[in-house]
């Protein structure tokens, strides 16, 4: 099982050397990849070598730009995740948005009529404690509140346009959910009553990969003046740029997973070397080649096209948002069919597979999911839904990268990882989150700082700086 590094662990059977392939995985959903940045930062300043970068989630995002030298885009103070946008990612759609909305106006609009009745539980008492007092009542205030209830109970007010008003917001509502629920459809056929294409998943992703692809362009256009392409264009010119500056300083392979839900398989984006390229499909037998042909893509080749696509689905989190469909090209194994992808929390299993294929001989994970606290470190559940959702995530995430490191370390000669020993953030919380062991509210950038002390003290300082090597190519 690998270790978890503190400050004084003991030498390990097989230490880290910078001679030998390394690749580092970033795992994670939402906020992950904030302490993604803080650890690429870390390593980055330590000039530790890697030779290829992979990722699934939210830490595809990392892993593009620490593969293209351009990891300072994710930290730096007009970086990724210290824009402003990064608090709208993952927000409620829109159609939920105003259908909560026009259920809280109506909720208003009756409470109209309580609030009226309520009122004379304050005038009649003011009159009471009044006359008691000597003071002759409040006559003035109890004749305008009786004026007021008559008006407000006359049958042409409250009584007839406010029942009107409600249902015409609450069907209004109902309305637009139905509408968005069959314009939103469309490339796929789908089966079921009408009424639930009305119930759709509640969170968008679509923001998340928007964001990417805007620092993305605003590093590979430099101080050019130019319109940013379509995301397929922008895909292809980033592969073009990995592939021509590939073993340069600050460039590395690349490798994405997703999950393809109709295939029931998940689906490999690598760029690799050009002595690798071949063997990423090539296998022993004709079945064994068609099965890798259905589920790995080249970038450097015809699979620059799904660049793009493979990242809008690593930033789609099952159930919670909508899934991307993917048209597959006709000459293609597929066959031109469109495909629903989206993110896996167990896909990283598969991730760490195709990275002790391709060579690799030490591995460095990670994941914003703490391990187990153990005994007496509960906390209170989250009541909210984005919560209760971000919870199950991160348990399944922690659970997930436990797993994979003892299937790697059979594998592999060295699997080191970097986790938070505490993280009160949960992957939806880009506002910053409620730490009960402090007692306070945590922003988005303290996970980031978290990132990178445990980078440095669980990997730099024990591992790399034990190792007595000094290490060549630094993460940029």
């Amino acid at each position: 099982m690998p270790d978890r590094f503190d400050s004084s662990p003991p030498a390990p059977a097989e230490p880290y050397s910078p001679q030998r392939r390394t690749a580092l995985v970033l795992t994670g959903i939402g906020t992950a990849g904030a302490y993604h940045a803080g650890v690429l930062r870390a390593l980055h300043e330590a000039g530790v070598k890697l030779d290829i970068v992979a990722g699934r989630g939210i830490g595809v995002v990392g892993a593009l730009f620490a593969a293209i030298d351009g990891a300072q885009r994710l930290w730096d103070e007009k970086g990724f995740w210290c824009a402003p946008a990064v608090r709208s990612l993952y927000r409620w759609r829109p159609v939920l948005r105003l259908a909560a909305w026009a259920v809280a106006v109506s909720v208003a609009l009756v409470a109209v009529p309580i609030a009226v009745v309520a009122l004379g539980g304050i005038v009649f008492p003011i009159d009471f404690v009044a006359r008691m007092i000597g003071a002759g009542g409040a006559a003035g205030l109890v004749g305008v509140y009786l004026r007021l209830a008559q008006a407000a109970f006359a049958p042409q007010t409250f009584p007839t346009w406010l029942p009107r008003l409600v249902v015409l917001l609450l069907g209004s509502a109902a309305l637009l959910m139905v509408l968005s629920g069959a314009i939103t459809g469309g490339r796929r056929k789908e089966r079921g009553r009408f009424w639930w294409r009305a119930v759709r998943s509640p969170l968008e992703s679509s923001q998340a990969a928007a964001h990417c692809w805007r620092m993305m362009w605003d590093l590979v256009r430099g101080a050019a003046r130019l319109k940013q392409p379509t995301l397929t264009d922008l895909g292809r010119r980033y592969t073009d740029v990995l592939v021509d500056n590939l073993g340069q300083p600050g460039f590395r392979e690349l490798l994405i997973v997703v999950h393809d839900l109709d295939a029931h398989r998940d689906l490999v984006f690598a760029l690799v070397a050009e002595p690798r390229r071949r063997d990423l499909i090539r296998r022993p037998t004709t079945e064994a080649a068609d099965a890798r042909r259905a589920e790995v893509f080249d970038l450097s080749g015809v699979g620059r096209e799904y660049l793009a696509d493979a990242v809008a689905a690593a930033l789609a989190v099952p159930i919670a948002t909508g899934v991307h469909l993917l048209a597959f090209a006709p000459e293609s194994y597929w066959r031109g069919e469109t495909h629903r992808l989206c993110d896996r929390p167990g896909s990283l299993v598969r991730l760490l597979d195709e990275l002790v294929e391709l060579g690799v001989e030490q591995m460095l994970i990670v994941s914003a999911a703490p391990e187990s606290p153990g005994p007496h470190a509960l906390t209170a559940g989250r009541l909210d839904l984005r919560g209760r959702v971000g919870e199950y995530l991160q348990s399944a995430e922690a659970a997930s990268v436990g797993d994979a490191t003892r299937v790697a370390a059979d594998r592999v000669r060295r699997v080191f990882t970097i986790r938070p020993a505490h993280n009160p953030i949960g992957p939806f919380d880009f506002a910053g989150g409620y730490d009960d062991r402090s007692d306070r509210r945590q922003p988005l950038a303290e996970l980031m700082n978290r990132g990178y002390e445990d980078a440095y003290r669980q990997f730099i300082e024990p591992v790399v700086g034990a190792s007595g090597d000094r290490v060549g190519q630094g993460v940029s």
